[in-house]
C-alpha cells in the first residue's frame, strides 16, 4: 500500500521562514528611508510655494503702486503686507502669508516675527519657517 505525503516538512517551513525574515530585514529600512524622503519633499514643495507667494504678492504690491495697505489678489483674497519702498512682503501675522498660501493639510502657527508650518504628523524639527523678511527655511533633520 502506497501512502502519499501531505503537507510540508519542518525543514521546508524553516527555510521559508528564514527567507521571509531576510526579505523583511532588507525591506523595512528602505521603507523608513522612503518615508523620510517623502516628508522632506513635501516640506520643500511647501517652501517653494511660500517663496513663490512672496514674489507674487510683492509684485502685485508694486504693480498696484501701493505705499501701504493690504494687497488684493486676483481671487479677491486680501494679504496684509509690509509697507514702504521695499514693502509688499506678506506679514507673518494672521491675514498675511497664511492668506497668500492656503495649505489645508498643514498647521500654521505664528509667534512674533516667525511663522511655522508643520505637516499633519507634527514631528518636531520637521517643518518650514517663514520670517517677517520673507525668508523661508526648511528644517528636515528630524523627518
Amino acid at each position: 500500500m502506497n501512502t502519499r505525503q501531505q503537507g510540508f516538512t519542518l525543514v521546508e517551513l524553516v527555510v521559508v521562514i528564514v527567507i521571509l525574515g531576510i526579505l523583511a530585514a532588507t525591506a523595512i529600512p528602505r521603507y523608513a528611508s522612503y518615508t523620510k524622503e517623502a516628508r522632506t519633499a513635501a516640506l520643500n514643495g511647501l517652501a517653494g510655494s511660500l517663496r513663490s507667494a512672496v514674489v507674487v504678492v510683492q509684485g502685485r504690491y508694486i504693480a498696484q503702486g501701493l505705499a501701504a495697505g493690504p494687497v488684493t489678489m486676483l481671487d479677491g483674497t486680501s494679504v496684509t503686507t509690509t509697507a514702504g519702498a521695499a514693502g509688499g512682503i506678506p506679514t507673518v501675522a494672521a491675514g498675511g502669508i497664511d492668506n497668500a498660501v492656503n495649505v489645508p493639510a498643514t498647521s500654521f502657527t505664528y509667534a512674533g516675527a516667525t511663522g511655522l508650518w508643520s505637516l499633519p504628523t507634527a514631528i518636531a524639527g520637521c517643518d518650514v519657517t517663514y520670517a517677517a523678511t520673507g525668508l523661508v527655511t526648511v528644517a528636515s533633520g528630524a523627518c
